[in-house]
């Protein structure tokens, strides 16, 4: 089975799940008003930041360099970049820290798709209905 095409459907749930996190935080005229700066942003942290883990660990990179980096660009860079206030940062740090654990939960269990947290198990609802 040709799995290839899982990656870009994933980069493109995590913008998908990155916007609607800065959306809830934003008020609607910051929001429209970053919208270029949102977009660029959405860029480095969500595509970069996959593309560079995913091919840091094919490539042999050690972990503690394809891990941490894109998680540390996913906590910095948009609470700097938007300007985000004590309020504001402390509620992305928290969306941030539970959207890919989300996303993965979503692609294992309803997907059977393993590959976004590989190591963590969750068991796809297809073994529950066999």
């Amino acid at each position: 089975m040709n799995t290839a095409w899982h990656f870009p459907f994933m980069i493109l749930v995590s913008l998908l799940v990155f916007w609607l996190m800065v959306r809830l935080i934003l008020p609607q005229e910051e929001f429209r008003a970053k919208q270029a700066q949102i977009g660029l942003l959405a860029l480095v942290v969500v595509v970069f930041g996959m593309l560079f883990g995913k091919y840091g660990a094919t490539f042999g990179l050690p972990w503690w360099v394809y891990y941490p980096i894109p998680m540390l660009i996913t906590v910095l860079l948009p609470p700097v970049v938007l300007k985000m206030n004590r309020q504001k940062t402390a509620a992305y740090l928290v969306l941030s820290f539970l959207s890919a654990p989300f996303i993965h939960v979503l692609f294992s269990f309803f997907l059977g798709w393993r590959e976004y947290m590989p190591f963590w198990k969750i068991p796809a609802l297809s073994s529950y209905l066999a």
